[in-house]
């Protein structure tokens, strides 16, 4: 009898009931939230797991010795003697680790390599309900994946399923595809990290019942090591698609994106747009959100999905926000979730903390707290929705460049607060595009005394009807945690320096998970 090779062994474990997962030698390449869901799977689907990562957290290395995982503590910035000993069978590699990086390289050329995606695909079936296996919603973009991702979400609850929010929002999907009760849909949030790692042809390809880039601008260079890449990244959301290619009409890149794509055949390419939309696509007519693309007289007729009022109600009426519902109603209507449940989860949606969240009014003064615009393109959606703002800007910018930014919006603020630790990009944009516009460094390095003097030099300037937003356009780990962390303690300054004259109340922050495109 000839003994299987490894890769037509890999190539057979499309199921969490496959056999040959026993006795699969796995190295696990890092300790996150994502690379303790790979651990935790492989272990309990018999394999010998190791993982290898240099700064992980020791209540995670703990729970690694008490499910039955090995944990080597050591560095990835070169390769491990000890794993290329090991020879291991499988890699999967967290999200975090950059094609550049040696041992995921290595592993490549001496190994097969999964992301968790791949691996959450392929034991998809560990819990079926009657319907079967639950299908995938995809998305992805540069920005408002969340907010699109937990609106999908509410539009499927809404209509009846049981639906899961996962992925890059911050549950790991291996999490949810192993959850006792089981699903009828899963609404993957893909970060351009896992994606990269996603296969698009073979037995671990995602076959998803519907997809959606919402934009594409610059973003995570450094990680991609060009635009080209990081774009490519982006378009594997679409392989596969069955349904629905949800693109977005004003971004040509995404409609590019749908039309390069391989698909099942009949799948649609389906449009949203903030204007009138056109048969086969989703828009606003008026002050109300209409369905041109899931109806059979889709030339003469409309379905009405949302009004503005229930955007307002929700929080969501800004611009790039109605967009991020349209996109989300579009991708529910794929699955056949009627107008009325949609509208339904839009008058009860309310968008999480950090995105441009009102935090207090004083004096005629609104601030706002946009920290989840990480990079340019997010910024941009911000500060588009304001009149008469003082801007806190800068962080790291992630090999993004900030000039084009700072030439559209720079002449037209108020004044400028610029934070980070390397704020010459910032200040330079400004002296050749905004040279008469007021700017205020903050000096401070102690991330304790960050905000509190950003927030001091914001409220120097602003006068009664100005808006003074956080909207910095860069990720926030030079001087912060996360944009979570930073948004908090921009509230928490605003709110000890306003005392008692200020309406509104301090933010709590959701959990979220360690991936990389969380935005920090």
């Amino acid at each position: 009898m000839t003994r299987p090779t490894r890769a037509s062994r890999l190539d057979g474990l499309t199921s969490w009931h496959a056999t040959g997962w026993r006795g699969l030698r796995v190295a696990v390449l890092g300790l996150g939230a994502t690379g303790f869901s790979v651990a935790d799977t492989l272990v309990e689907l018999g394999s010998e797991v190791t993982v290898w990562s240099e700064d992980a957290p020791e209540d995670r290395v703990e729970l690694l010795g008490v499910i039955g995982a090995r944990f080597v503590r050591t560095s990835l910035a070169t390769v491990p003697d000890e794993l290329v000993v090991a020879a291991p069978d499988l890699v999967v590699a967290s999200p975090g680790l950059p094609p550049s990086n040696p041992t995921l390289a290595w592993a490549v050329e001496h190994s097969t390599v999964w992301g968790d995606i791949e691996l959450a695909w392929r034991v998809r079936d560990k819990v079926v309900r009657p319907s079967g296996p639950a299908p995938w919603v995809l998305i992805t973009g540069t920005n408002g994946k969340t907010t699109t991702t937990q609106l999908t979400q509410a539009m499927y609850a809404a209509g009846g399923w049981r639906a899961a929010a996962c992925g890059n929002i911050g549950v790991p999907v291996l999490d949810v595809v192993r959850d006792p009760d089981g699903y009828d849909v899963l609404v993957v949030e893909l970060s351009s990290h896992q994606l990269h790692s996603m296969p698009t042809t073979g037995p671990g390809a995602v076959v998803p019942l519907a997809s959606t880039c919402l934009n594409l601008a610059d973003d995570h260079l450094e990680w991609h090591g060009s635009a080209a890449a990081y774009r490519d990244a982006k378009a594997k959301v679409y392989a596969n698609t069955v349904v629905a290619c949800v693109y977005n009409v004003v971004d040509e890149a995404t409609r590019r994106m749908v039309e390069d794509a391989d698909v099942v055949e009949g799948c649609r390419a389906v449009g949203f747009t903030p204007g009138v939309p056109a048969p086969g696509d989703v828009g606003v007519v008026e002050d109300v959100l209409c369905d041109r693309a899931f109806l059979d007289d889709r030339r003469n007729a409309a379905l009405e999905l949302a009004a503005q009022a229930d955007l307002e109600l929700a929080g969501l009426a800004s611009p790039h926000m109605t967009m991020n519902v349209l996109a989300a109603a579009a991708l529910a209507r794929a699955g056949d979730v009627t107008p009325a449940d949609i509208r339904q989860a839009v008058r009860g949606f309310r968008p999480d903390h950090h995105r441009t969240e009102l935090v207090a009014v004083a004096d005629g003064v609104r601030w706002v707290d946009d920290s989840k615009a990480t990079n340019p393109h997010a910024a941009t959606a911000s500060l588009a929705a304001f009149e008469d703002v003082v801007w806190i800007v800068g962080g790291l910018f992630k090999g993004v460049d900030v000039d084009d930014l700072v030439a559209r919006f720079g002449p037209e603020v108020r004044a400028a607060v610029v934070i980070g630790t390397d704020r010459a990009p910032v200040l330079a944009a400004f002296a050749r595009h905004a040279p008469d516009v007021p700017l205020v460094e903050v000096l401070a390095s102690d991330t304790e005394q960050v905000m509190p003097e950003a927030v001091r030099h914001a409220a120097a300037v602003a006068r009664p009807g100005d808006t003074v937003l956080l909207a910095p356009a860069a990720a926030s780990f030079d001087q912060f945690g996360s944009y979570a962390d930073r948004g908090r303690r921009f509230a928490a300054a605003v709110h000890e320096h306003l005392g008692g004259d200020a309406d509104g109340e301090p933010a709590d922050d959701r959990p979220h998970g360690d991936d990389p495109d969380r935005g920090r």
